[in-house]
Order: C-alpha cells, then structure tokens, then sequence
C-alpha cells in the first residue's frame, strides 16, 4: 500500500473513530457530571483534530485521483468517486454547520445533525471500500 493511502486511510479513521469515540462518550460524561463548557472543550479539540484529518483526506485524495486519473474513463468507477466526493461534500457541509451552530441548538438537533454525519461518513467508507 502506497504511502499516500496509508494517510488517506489513516485519516479516515480518525474522523470515523473520533465521532464515534464522542457520540459515545458526550452522554456518559453528562450522567457522570461533567459540565457542559467541560463537554464543549473536549468536542472543540476533537473538531481540531478532525479538520486536520478532513485537510489531509482531501489532499490525499486529491492525489489519489491524480494518480488514477486513467480510470476516470470507467464510468463505474466515475460514478463511484462522484458519490462519494458528494458525500463528503455533504459530511463536511453538515459538520460545519455543526460546529458553527451547535452552542445555539438544542440537544435534539445537535444529535440529529451528528447522527446524519455519522451516517453519511460511513456510507463515505461504504463507497470508498468498492472503489
């Protein structure tokens, strides 16, 4: 495996794998206690680290795309990387309408937006595995 998907992959699962880490852990930290300012600033630093992961999947799939630019005349595998730029395109929008709005909405909306980004992303690794 090439270097640049090995960071391409790498970066995918810190953005799965952080959302799912917070999904989890923002409940049981309220049942523990913790209070809401705590709870924004450890999803603030996840939003850092997940842009940085965001910037690099961009950059490495920009050069993946370079590299199999020769494929793009096989209208399967052209369709497959229009969807799953679209859903990106879709998590990445929805993410930061997130991070920009979320002190301001309630609880309902906030988990109803997370949950449609996690969805969204895992359909991102549903079409990116048949590519």
């Amino acid at each position: 495996m090439g270097t640049v998907r090995w960071f391409h992959l790498v970066a995918g699962a810190v953005w799965l794998g952080g959302m799912i880490t917070v999904a989890v852990s923002v409940p049981a930290l309220r049942r523990a206690g913790v209070t809401r300012e705590q709870i924004q600033v450890m999803a603030r630093r996840f939003g850092d680290l997940a842009w940085l992961a965001m910037g690099v999947l961009v950059v490495t799939g920009v050069l993946q795309v370079w590299r199999l630019r020769g494929s793009l005349t096989d209208p399967n595998f052209f369709g497959k990387l229009v969807l799953k730029l679209a859903l990106v395109g879709i998590a990445a929008g929805f993410a930061y309408w997130h991070q920009t709005t979320a002190r301001d909405l309630p609880t309902g909306t906030r988990g109803i937006i997370e949950a449609t980004i996690l969805v969204t992303t895992l359909a991102i690794f549903g079409v990116a595995v048949s590519l």
